[in-house]
């Protein structure tokens, strides 16, 4: 018996370790195409499609490195652009600071009790968290947009009232913005965070089943939704806090 147990931690170890090398291919191709970025001409670099550094994060934390002011004078995206989002969401702080709120949550409830408890059982739910925002985010921000010419970013609607602005950051999930100036239904979040967590199979042991497969993917895209809505508003949010200061 503690041979089998010892056996089953040793194999959770190597499955929770399954997802760091997608995470490093994932970076060594981001900044490889960002080197590339910083050597071509200054007419293609992407210094004007950055967004104002006061905008990068949402309440300080959650990275918003992808949304975009308003539909006015469209550009699409480079190929590198949307890497390069991908990237800089991917390797923030705050991406790594909502992994570890993710983990500990999980290792809390015992979502994976093959993973076990202690240090050792919170590093590998904190590897497997971090490996699903990677993952997602390289999937929906990169891969598919890429191949599929769709931009990755959110275009804020910024007026009407609160209920239309609401409608719209929800339905941004399931339609999009095409690098020819067109709209069209949002395969890359649908297909990104289903690929995704198609990968995330490998490294879960406990959960393989169809259903918990489908529950994922529900949890990955409402937590795209939210944080839509939260792109959406807070400029406003921002704005109210900043009165309140004063």
């Amino acid at each position: 018996m503690q041979t089998a147990g010892r056996n089953m931690s040793v194999r959770c170890f190597g499955l929770a370790r399954f997802a760091w090398p997608l995470i490093l291919l994932f970076a060594s191709f981001s900044f490889g195409q960002q080197a590339s970025l910083e050597g071509s001409a200054a007419s293609e670099s992407v210094t004007p499609q950055a967004l104002p550094s006061e905008s990068k994060r949402i309440f300080g934390i959650i990275p918003n490195n992808r949304t975009w002011p308003s539909l006015t004078n469209y550009k699409p995206l480079t190929t590198q652009e949307k890497f390069q989002i991908a990237r800089e969401d991917s390797f923030d702080r705050g991406t790594v600071i909502l992994a570890a709120a993710f983990a500990g949550y999980a290792q809390f409830t015992n979502a994976d009790p093959s993973f076990g408890q202690g240090v050792k059982g919170y590093g590998r739910y904190l590897g497997t968290s971090y490996g699903d925002f990677v993952i997602g985010n390289y999937m929906s921000e990169a891969i598919y947009p890429a191949l599929l010419h769709q931009d990755p970013r959110y275009f804020r609607r910024g007026v009407g009232s609160k209920w239309t602005r609401l409608g719209y950051s929800v339905g941004q999930i399931f339609w999009t913005h095409t690098d020819a100036d067109r709209t069209q239904f949002n395969y890359s979040e649908l297909l990104g965070n289903s690929t995704a967590v198609a990968i995330s199979n490998a490294y879960y042991p406990d959960k393989r089943s169809a259903a918990n497969s489908a529950s994922k993917l529900g949890m990955q895209i409402g937590v795209d939704m939210a944080s839509n809505v939260l792109k959406e508003f807070w400029p406003d949010m921002s704005r109210r806090f900043s009165r309140h200061r004063q």
